[in-house]
């Protein structure tokens, strides 16, 4: 289907049309999640969506690998989990898991 019949057809959305993926895609759970294939808009969403299946599945702790650069992403996932209800602590993961280039989260019981 063409992008153009896509923005015409009911349900459709300019992002969706812009999605190489027909549906969601589905990540296997995990205790860490690499945060660069997502677009930089979509982090807030993907970290929220990620805390909340590690609460209902148990994970007490996990790795939120967001790279080194120039600190953006760092600082935009660190803003987040400060304020998040989910989240008792987090801290620069250790240099063999990451260095400042991930973040380890405490999550509440």
């Amino acid at each position: 289907m063409a992008k153009r019949d896509q923005e015409n057809e009911p349900g459709s959305s300019a992002s969706e049309a812009d999605s190489p993926f027909g549906a969601p895609v589905t990540i296997a759970l995990s205790d860490s999640i690499d945060l660069h294939p997502f677009q930089p808009r979509d982090i807030p969403s993907v970290v929220e969506e990620y805390l909340e299946q590690c609460m209902r599945s148990g994970f007490t702790e996990v790795r939120l690998i967001h790279g080194k650069g120039k600190g953006v992403q760092r600082n935009i996932v660190r803003s987040l989990l400060s304020k998040h209800p989910a989240v008792r602590s987090f801290r620069e993961a250790p240099v063999e898991a990451g260095g400042w280039g991930s973040t380890i989260v405490v999550l509440k019981r």
